[in-house]
């Protein structure tokens, strides 16, 4: 699908990160973005240094009011026909540790944020897809975020690794319930990522991680996933798949 002067993409977590070099990757192909995050984040100053046709709209994704309301701005921009989800966290915790059973609320948070976010953002960017003509045979392209860690959990990632393989079970039957609408539904499974949470670790330990990669051996750049993300868009061939963004990648155990 080629993107328009019409075109609008939402983008969660777009205030850092991935979602972040996402809304910049689109705004400069040149899509209006409305930028979804927590009112804490950059947002609203990525909002103002992408400047025209670039909306920061302060949600939780796990709020249907909110995210309805990033809808609808969205409405008022253009015409929206992509949506990227990347907002999600990665509370660490063991299923019993030290302390006992991991807190059922802590893991019941990953998964509302992350799996449940994931679904709120898709359903209701589809219902907004739906009344769109096609363009190149899509009336939108949605993609959501999973990590290789729905394939390669390691020790303490209990919580993290089943949300993010509930958004890998989600991408084939939501390819599938969307498909005669022609809403395409994409994923991205990125590995070890230049991510602000990254950023704050240690630079020995930042360069073993980048150094397990077997080629390249180096964290991932959130460039190549807005890279990604755009030929998902462009691609009208790609469709229902989960793709690893890894440079082959396996995590070990711990």
């Amino acid at each position: 699908m080629k993107i328009t002067d019409q075109t609008v993409a939402l983008v969660t977590g777009g205030g850092s990160g991935l979602g972040e070099a996402t809304t910049r990757a689109l705004h400069a192909a040149g899509a209006a973005v409305v930028i979804v995050d927590l009112e804490t984040s950059r947002g609203a100053q990525v909002a103002e240094e992408l400047g025209e046709r670039a909306r920061f709209c302060p949600a939780d994704v796990r709020d249907e009011d909110g995210v309805q309301a990033a809808v609808d701005v969205a409405a008022t921009l253009g015409e929206l026909r992509i949506a990227v989800s990347c907002a999600g966290v990665a509370t660490p915790g063991r299923v019993v540790g030290r302390g006992g059973p991991l807190a059922l609320e802590k893991f019941r948070t990953v998964v509302d944020i992350n799996l449940v976010g994931t679904f709120n953002v898709m359903r209701l960017a589809a219902a907004a897809m739906v009344d769109n003509a096609p363009v190149d045979g899509d009336r939108g392209v949605i993609i959501s975020t999973a990590s290789i860690a729905a394939y390669d959990g390691q020790v303490g990632q209990a919580a993290y690794a089943s949300s993010k393989a509930g958004i890998v079970g989600l991408t084939l039957t939501a390819a599938r319930d969307l498909a005669d609408k022609g809403i395409r539904v994409m994923t991205i499974a990125p590995g070890t990522m230049e991510t602000p949470m990254m950023v704050g670790m240690p630079e020995e330990t930042r360069a073993s991680l980048g150094a397990m990669v077997p080629h390249p051996s180096r964290l991932g750049r959130p460039e190549e996933f807005a890279e990604l993300a755009e030929h998902i868009i462009a691609n009208p061939m790609l469709n229902g798949e989960v793709i690893r963004l890894d440079g082959a990648l396996r995590m070990p155990p711990r």
